[in-house]
């Protein structure tokens, strides 16, 4: 559902990093606390600002921790060259060159204060993956923050929303079944 052509974000860009839920028949009830990757697929989102605060386009990706390269790399793609990153303040963000990096340390202030609208689409994501998949598996885990961002960004066009996935469908390569169903590694 990612339309190859699409343009990066602009402006200003709320930036953050996030967790999932994850358990296999072998991980402990609970998953790690903090930044502990036990239990969790770590994922990293940004959010386009427009004129008078108000959300734009989203990118959402599947990232494997929370170091420079990957949030860098992030950035990088997610982001357009000019546009100013609004981040936390997390050493992650470092590579992120500070002429284009508004920080906001989070200090004791709850992050959602801070960062408010990227962490308003970390909760409807976590509740949009309780409630239609009833949890969401590593394997396919990019497959589904990308269903997630087509419907988010095409929130306010609905109908466009068909044309668009026809068109990026007709383009695309196709799956076969055994792609889509070999099983996950435990």
């Amino acid at each position: 559902m990612v339309d190859p052509e699409r343009n990066p974000l602009s402006g200003l860009v709320e930036i953050d990093e996030a967790s999932l839920p994850f358990r296999t028949k072998d991980d402990p009830p609970t998953g790690g606390q903090g930044r502990s990757h036990d239990g969790k697929m770590l994922i990293v989102g940004a959010i386009e600002l427009g004129d008078g605060n108000i959300p734009g386009r989203l990118r959402l990706a599947e990232i494997s921790s929370y170091g420079a390269a990957d949030l860098g790399h992030f950035v990088e793609t997610a982001a357009d060259p000019d546009a100013i990153a609004k981040t936390d303040g997390w050493s992650g963000y470092a590579a992120v060159p500070a002429d284009r990096h508004n920080v906001h340390v989070v200090g004791k202030t709850a992050a959602h204060l801070v960062l408010p609208w990227i962490h308003q689409v970390f909760s409807n994501l976590k509740g949009w993956a309780r409630g239609v998949y009833h949890g969401l598996r590593r394997k396919h885990l990019q497959a589904y923050l990308d269903e997630f961002v087509f419907r988010f960004n095409r929130r306010k066009t609905r109908h466009a929303a068909f044309r668009s996935l026809f068109r990026i469908a007709t383009n695309a390569e196709p799956l076969t079944y055994s792609m889509l169903i070999e099983p996950e590694p435990c």
